[in-house]
């Protein structure tokens, strides 16, 4: 959880202002991207969650001081099947996280192809953040952190390690990224979905958390 006065996921400070935001998750299969966002989203984890087909669509707030940032997330397949669908889900988005797993030196390259191709088709101002999940399987690193460090700085990402299984970093990383995205979207969070062809009355489109209600708060 932030600290206080930074923005956090739980609390009952009233909010002066909704920004809604596409973000979309890529990077291998099974490095952990649907588990990230169930532990943010719904505060668990699943040992055996099912591989992802497709994409699947859930949503979270985050209170920053005065601003509630509602993320639109978009968890896509990881299998290279699946790979030509891609734009269909990052056109458009506002940020994305790219994900790899710390002990699998492969998914570090291939989160470095994802991130050329945002820099080279997704919208001009996109957030990108890299993950290095898995953190809680620190002593089968083969991904030094430093690597990864240097490589963000270098193209200018936020970089976190993360740990789906124990929640480190997850909800810092999301805060993290809600902090950089503008604060000038103030549509209705209702208006804004159906603008982007989310209906938010489907319950079985997508699973929705309100701003400073239960998920993420490990």
């Amino acid at each position: 959880m932030a600290t206080r006065g930074s923005g956090r996921t739980n609390g009952t400070l009233p909010q002066t202002k909704i920004c809604q935001f596409k973000l979309v998750l890529l990077g291998d299969m099974a490095v952990g991207k649907s588990s990230l966002v169930l532990r943010f989203v719904k505060g668990q984890f699943d040992e055996f969650q099912e591989t992802t087909i497709g994409a699947a669509f859930l949503a979270q707030s985050v209170c920053l001081d005065d601003t509630t940032v509602k993320f639109e997330i978009w968890d896509t397949a990881g299998q290279e099947r699946y790979h030509s669908l891609a734009p269909m889900y990052y056109r458009g988005a506002q940020a994305a996280i790219v994900v790899f797993d710390i002990t699998k030196p492969e998914t570090f390259e291939r989160a470095k192809a994802w991130v050329k191709e945002l820099q080279r088709q997704a919208s001009p101002n996109i957030v990108i953040a890299l993950a290095g999940n898995k953190a809680d399987l620190a002593e089968k690193r083969l991904v030094e952190y430093e690597e990864a460090q240097t490589y963000s700085e270098d193209t200018g990402l936020l970089f976190m390690e993360t740990s789906a299984k124990t929640a480190m970093n997850v909800n810092e990383l999301f805060l993290a990224i809600a902090k950089k995205m503008p604060k000038t979207d103030t549509q209705n969070p209702t208006h804004a979905a159906r603008h982007r062809g989310v209906n938010l009355q489907d319950p079985d489109a997508h699973n929705t958390s309100s701003c400073c209600g239960g998920g993420g708060g490990n």
